[in-house]
């Protein structure tokens, strides 16, 4: 069985959505689909039709947290230190065409979401950041051309 890495909040988040698709999602698209069905003619109703996909979509989620959250390996941010970038660090580089500064953090592929400053192990910018320390220059690939990078700091919290 494949172990998924992943942070005890990252794991709290999808046990918590699998608990309101299960609690909420589900039944409110159940009922969205019997009124929709009082309707009548199913096959011009686009109320039906609409809680159906929503209906696939919620169930298809459901059945991939329950594939995901038994496989996941939880480790301790709490307990990693050093100065090397790895899995839980929040990493702070500098573009070194345009001086902008970015934050983020290494999470597993389950729970990394951009907005939040959270990138995947397996993106290609961890990638290149992993195993590097506060000094060190990566390059990662990138539509526009590859994109180099300095790292500034490395803190696990």
């Amino acid at each position: 069985m494949q172990k998924f890495p992943m942070t005890a909040e990252g794991l709290a988040k999808l046990e918590e959505e699998l608990k309101h698709l299960k609690g909420e999602e589900r039944p409110a698209v159940i009922r969205a689909i019997s009124e929709a069905r009082a309707h009548g003619d199913l096959s011009e109703n686009a109320e039906y039709h609409a809680a159906r996909e929503r209906q696939s979509f919620i169930e298809g989620r459901i059945a991939e947290l329950e594939t995901v959250i038994p496989s996941v390996e939880v480790i301790d941010v709490a307990k990693l230190s050093g100065d090397q970038v790895k899995f839980g660090a929040r990493v702070t580089i500098v573009d070194e065409e345009s001086d902008e500064e970015k934050t983020y953090r290494i999470v597993g592929a389950h729970e990394a979401d951009m907005k939040a400053g959270s990138i995947s192990l397996s993106s290609p910018l961890a990638k290149a950041l992993i195993g590097k320390k506060v000094g060190d220059s990566v390059e990662v690939p990138a539509p526009g051309g590859a994109r180099a990078y300095e790292i500034t700091d490395v803190r696990f919290r």
